[in-house]
């Protein structure tokens, strides 16, 4: 026995039971954590109970169940103490705790209920495996409040090395273990009983009411107390069908039912029972509201249709309502249909009614502004007040009036206006007002957008995955950072105006800082906006996130896109502003260098923004042509390398392929990436964050350095040959040149300029000032190129039957060999043959196994020798043909 004493006074009692029925009157410990008594408490040893287990049954049979209970020692064993009252005390205290007691006695079986009187005795605890909880055996020992559990509870006790539990209800799995679950909305009490029993059959504990210890609400309905609360706590609401579902599962081991993936199948969706209608939207708007409820488990009919329960309306375009609402429909704003999207969960609708707009202030400002407007003096006065009014208004803030207060810093001073408004400090106010502007801005995206999206334990789960967001915000919190010491900068020059104060400073302090934050933000800004487009269409929680932030007010009715290309256009609107400030500037003002000086600083950083674009959409390119061309080279891949053009053109020679294929050539700066069409395209490619690209449309053939290209030859135009011309080729390992003819098809770029393009990057490649002495003029003939009936049915029908017929060589040819047997045969003549040296074909058999290592052992494809690379395909091609016949 682990543990065999418990705490007593000199008059109380201690003994073994089931603790279930003092469930109400006991307060609970934990196991290590005994009541501790009063000095009069003395220890008493408890009596010597054997414990053991009986299998009932089918359980018998089981050897899998056996062969674990011969793994566990130790069942858990209640202990009830009932501890007497002291004197002048009349009130007893039930004391309860759970000891470790050894199992001595080895297992026993019972076949029928007529054996359990012969086992039922007070000198054992016992425990009973049934393996089915429905039949007439469990329902006896139930009645005779026996210790029943199911097989998955000792097999996962025999997996996991821990002792038997204790549970003072049948427990046939523990898949609930740890749940605490209420519910709400059934109104059969049969239905109830029977989710309840199946809950502690698997381990979970029920709660009549609704309290932060609950962990899941079972609801039968969106209405409700219980509801309300878990909507409001975070509490998952689950379908009866969960709980049914887990009990179908109940003999895996390692299934709970708390996971995520198994839970979000059954949890109850937004828009259950409800039946929505909408009004005020645009038809697009309507048709995709419509959408997002059936995908919310809710239904839609038209406007005045009875069976509505919600009546969705644009507040800012309804006025009034096109009949008298009854009593059961909820009238809510639009701000409840995306919040419960957003939530995962229907929203109370109390805080989100809708109300007549009844403002009688907006309709005299509507009266004043009227074209109808009699001609009278006093109205008209009244109208140029009020326009100077909403001017003044315009003025003090264009853009967001509220600003979240944790990203801004209060004002010192309101602007002070100079008793004689200078030109200069009319631009210099409306610097200032534009950067406030922009700041509260970035404190929108910041405060609105990006900070509700980093929070933990939002209700239903992240919105967004955490690279998403960092593509889509980049280094906004690092340009509002910067721009915020601008602002206040600027703030203190309005504040203590001065004509001869400088401005240009200003931006010269923070031109660094700029040249930083900008660059990563606006290269990227493409991507940015596309991660939002797609994940507003793939998640209709980021979608409603979206709506909601949208229709306030510190957004301006702005989307997130719209907000996002702020910084794009800062700093040009930036450099209109000072230059503006410049021509209103004196010249003995010492800010007029200045202001050059700054200027010409944000050009800079403009400048190389964009040069930094164009090297971050160079990379890109090539990327992309990675990913398009199969088995292209990882070596092509490097920081100095940029595309320059791409060209299609057909093969009209032997080489680089056979006459006919189409070829794509991919010019870099340094290299000409050679690739042919695919004739047949399987699979797609998907990156690890799930992003499915399509399936490469080319294949790799060579990679060849321009430092290799000896001489461009340019075909004369003739009847038989249109658009062609030839690179003149000698791989550094080869003696003798390689001619590569092609056919241009692409309509866009003239010959000539291509051939201008190439020889120039081949002339810097080479260190060579004369790029014209590159091109070489040549007639077709002397070189044998034709174009002649190249796109004729004949031709491809000819070229068809060229491939088909190798295709069928390469199947039929009998001298193909497995490359590991070749490399295991190899193998074995190196260890046959120590310190021989191979052979002539040795070699040549270790070279092609070469071939197939890995691509850390690969050469650089610039290496390869283009005759080797086409004698090897042609002696290939005779052999198995020698073979076919």
């Amino acid at each position: 026995m682990a543990d065999n004493s418990a705490l007593t006074s000199t008059t109380g009692s201690t003994s073994l039971a089931d603790s279930s029925i003092f469930d109400s009157k006991v307060p609970e410990t934990s196991k290590d954590n005994l009541f501790i008594g009063s000095t009069s408490c003395v220890e008493e040893e408890m009596p010597q109970i054997e414990t053991r287990v009986i299998l009932v049954q089918e359980a018998g049979k089981q050897e899998e169940l056996i062969k674990a209970l011969k793994t566990i020692k130790i069942m858990e064993v209640p202990v009830i103490k009932i501890k007497e009252s002291c004197p002048g005390k009349s009130d007893e205290k039930l004391i309860k705790s759970i000891v470790n007691m050894e199992i001595k006695v080895p297992f026993v079986k019972m076949e029928s209920v007529e054996e359990f009187k012969s086992l039922d005795s007070p000198e054992f605890e016992n425990v009973f495996i049934v393996m089915d909880f429905q039949d007439s055996v469990f329902n006896e020992l139930y009645k005779a409040d026996c210790r029943v559990i199911g097989p998955p509870v000792v097999l996962n006790c025999a997996e996991n090395g821990e002792p038997l539990p204790f549970s003072c209800r049948p427990l046939y799995c523990t898949s609930m273990m740890n749940l605490v679950l209420c519910f709400t909305g059934f109104r059969k009490k049969e239905e109830l009983v029977r989710l309840v029993t199946l809950v502690h059959h698997m381990g979970g504990v029920i709660r009549k009411d609704f309290n932060s210890k609950v962990t899941h609400l079972v609801a039968n309905c969106t209405q409700g107390e219980k509801f309300r609360v878990a909507v409001s706590l975070g509490t998952p609401i689950m379908k009866p069908e969960w709980i049914y579902k887990a009990w179908e599962r109940r003999n895996e081991q390692d299934f709970c039912a708390s996971v995520d993936d198994f839970r979000n199948e059954f949890k109850v969706p937004p828009f259950q029972d409800c039946i929505l209608s909408f009004l005020g939207f645009s038809d697009e708007e309507k048709t995709n509201m419509e959408e997002m409820t059936k995908m919310q488990g809710g239904n839609c009919l038209p406007v005045g249709d009875e069976r509505c329960t919600h009546l969705i309306v644009e507040e800012n375009i309804v006025k009034e309502l096109p009949f008298e609402p009854s009593k059961k429909l909820y009238v809510v704003k639009q701000e409840w249909f995306w919040g419960s999207i957003q939530m995962d969960a229907r929203a109370g609708e109390t805080m989100y009614l809708y109300e007549k707009a009844n403002t009688p202030e907006l309709k005299k400002s509507v009266s004043l502004l009227s074209l109808n407007t009699p001609n009278s003096n006093r109205k008209r006065r009244r109208l140029k007040e009020t326009l100077a009014q909403l001017s003044r208004e315009a003025d003090l803030s264009p853009f967001p009036p509220q600003t979240p207060k944790s990203c801004t810093k209060s004002s010192k001073n309101s602007t002070p206006i100079p008793s004689k408004q200078s030109a200069r400090w009319q631009v210099a106010k409306e610097l200032y007002q534009t950067e406030s502007n922009y700041v509260n801005i970035l404190a929108t995206i910041i405060q609105l957008f990006q900070v509700p999206l980093e929070e933990e334990g939002q209700r239903g789960g992240p919105i967004l995955a955490p690279e998403e967001i960092k593509t889509i915000f980049g280094s906004i919190p690092d340009i509002f950072d910067v721009h915020t010491k601008i602002k206040d900068d600027l703030e203190d020059l309005i504040v203590n105006w001065d004509e001869s104060k400088s401005i240009g400073d200003i931006f010269l302090k923070y031109s660094k800082d700029l040249v930083k934050i900008y660059p990563p933000f606006v290269n990227f800004f493409e991507m940015s906006k596309e991660t939002i487009i797609k994940c507003e269409k793939q998640k209709p929680r980021f979608h409603a996130f979206l709506k909601i932030n949208q229709a306030k007010p510190e957004c301006g009715r702005q989307s997130l896109v719209e907000l996002l290309i702020r910084p794009v256009q800062r700093l040009p609107s930036v450099v209109l502003l000072l230059n503006d400030l410049k021509k209103h500037t004196s010249e003995e003002n010492p800010d007029k260098s200045t202001l050059e000086k700054a200027i010409g600083s944000l050009k800079e950083v403009m400048t190389h923004i964009n040069e930094d674009k164009r090297k971050t959409e160079a990379q890109k390119q090539i990327f992309d042509v990675v990913y398009e061309v199969d088995g292209c080279p990882a070596n092509l891949l490097s920081s100095h390398r940029s595309l320059v053009q791409r060209v299609e053109t057909i093969s009209l020679g032997e080489h680089p392929c056979d006459r006919g294929e189409q070829v794509t050539l991919f010019l870099f700066n340094d290299c000409l990436e050679i690739a042919r069409k695919r004739h047949k395209v399987i699979g797609t490619f998907r990156s690890p964050h799930g992003q499915t690209r399509p399936p490469a449309s080319l294949k790799h053939i060579h990679l060849m350095p321009l430092s290799q290209i000896k001489k461009v030859l340019d075909i004369r135009e003739t009847e038989d040959c249109h658009n062609a011309f030839a690179l003149l080729v000698r791989p550094p390992t080869e003696q003798a040149n390689v001619l590569l003819s092609f056919q241009m098809t692409s309509e866009e770029l003239p010959k000539e300029n291509w051939l201008k393009m190439l020889c120039r990057h081949v002339a810097n490649t080479i260190c060579k000032a004369d790029a014209e002495n590159l091109i070489y003029t040549a007639d077709p003939e002397s070189f044998e190129v034709n174009t002649k009936d190249m796109d004729s049915t004949l031709s491809r029908a000819s070229r068809a039957i060229k491939k088909t017929s190798k295709k069928v060589t390469r199947a039929f040819s009998f001298s193909k060999t497995p490359k590991r047997a070749l490399r295991r045969a190899l193998m074995a003549s190196q260890s046959s043959a120590e310190g021989r040296s191979p052979s002539s074909n040795e070699k040549h058999v270790m070279s092609r196994l070469a071939s197939t290592s890995s691509l850390a052992g690969i050469p650089s494809p610039s290496l390869v020798s283009l005759p080797a690379f086409f004698e090897r395909r042609s002696h290939t091609l005779s052999r198995s043909t020698t073979h076919l016949i």
